[in-house]
């Protein structure tokens, strides 16, 4: 763990991703027996000083939520008179998006809030 001084504070660096010094991203190591050099203050630091580290990620996804309560199926947005073709309910929200090149129509994503059973319609 690299530990600097930087405007009278102290500052611990846990991530060999980065420089010990000033905190600056450090340059992939290129091969055995050479140095990694910071960049933005030429640190230099020995590649054997990354040997046996490691590093690992998480993911984290969202939960999904598995409630069939018709508040979760509530949009935001204008309704209007259009049956929903899986539960029959008379009104849905609607929702427009340019989702291809700007000369070709808006596509436009129904709701239903009863359901939350959602179409498409390519206009």
């Amino acid at each position: 763990m690299g530990v600097f001084m930087a405007s009278e504070r102290l500052f611990r660096v846990a991530d060999p991703n980065f420089c010990g010094r000033c905190g600056s991203v450090l340059p992939p190591p290129t091969m055995a027996g050479s140095n990694v050099t910071c960049r933005k203050c030429h640190n230099k630091i020995e590649v054997s000083d990354f040997d046996g580290l490691t590093t690992t990620r998480t993911i984290v996804f969202n939960k999904s939520s598995t409630s069939t309560d018709s508040a979760q199926y509530q949009t935001a947005g204008p309704s209007l008179d259009r049956v929903c073709s899986s539960c029959g309910n008379p009104t849905m929200t609607y929702k427009t998006q340019q989702t291809r090149s700007a000369d070709e129509g808006q596509t436009v994503f129904f709701s239903c809030p009863k359901c939350g059973n959602q179409e498409i319609e390519y206009s």
